[in-house]
């Protein structure tokens, strides 16, 4: 009696990592992808609550940032490095560059920027679990950002990460300062929810 044997398997490789120059020449303008250790992520729609939640940040952190003349604040996922070898870019909700990091009569960056730089706002989407929120808030803070905010729209709460340091959770009715990135800055963690 014979065996019918089975034609050989083929080789199976992994897919290949993509290099931050390959990331930006490919995806530079796109948002909603993040590269995470070299492989590309796509990420879901938020939603209007997310967005709704993104828009007060920029108005809150960005009409203080231009107030005070402090530096820049940007939205809609700017790129921002945050590992290499394999390399990671990170689209961040909001982003505030001081004058000191970023001059104001240096040209805004095309592309993607390159830590350190002061502040970085992510808001947590109905899709994010809050571990991977704290993950992401860690490697920034490893990647050189400052400070890292993140806010829950769900619970209503902010936490704000610094290397090396335990975050610090901020309640709806708490008044969220950042005396190390925003001298001056003070507002109920509410302003953003509501």
């Amino acid at each position: 009696m014979s065996a019918v044997l089975a034609p050989p398997m083929p080789a199976t490789t992994a897919p290949s990592l993509l290099t931050a120059d390959e990331f930006l020449r490919r995806y530079g303008d796109d948002s909603g992808i993040e590269l995470i250790e070299g492989h590309l992520v796509r990420l879901p729609m938020p939603g209007f609550q997310h967005g709704e939640v993104c828009f007060k940040v920029a108005l809150v952190i960005g009409g203080f940032v231009v107030a005070n003349r402090l530096g820049r604040a940007f939205t809609n996922d700017p790129f921002i490095r945050t590992k290499t070898d394999p390399d990671s870019y990170r689209g961040a909700d909001v982003v505030f560059i001081s004058y000191d990091t970023l001059p104001a009569t240096t040209p805004t960056p095309k592309g993607a920027f390159t830590p350190p730089l002061e502040l970085v706002v992510e808001v947590r989407s109905p899709t994010d679990s809050l571990n991977e929120m704290m993950a992401k808030a860690v490697e920034y803070t490893s990647a050189g950002i400052t400070v890292v905010l993140l806010l829950d729209p769900a619970e209503r709460f902010a936490a704000v990460f610094r290397a090396n340091q335990l975050p610090q959770r901020y309640e709806a009715a708490d008044t969220l300062t950042l005396p190390d990135v925003l001298p001056g800055f003070a507002v109920p963690v509410a302003s953003f929810f509501e």
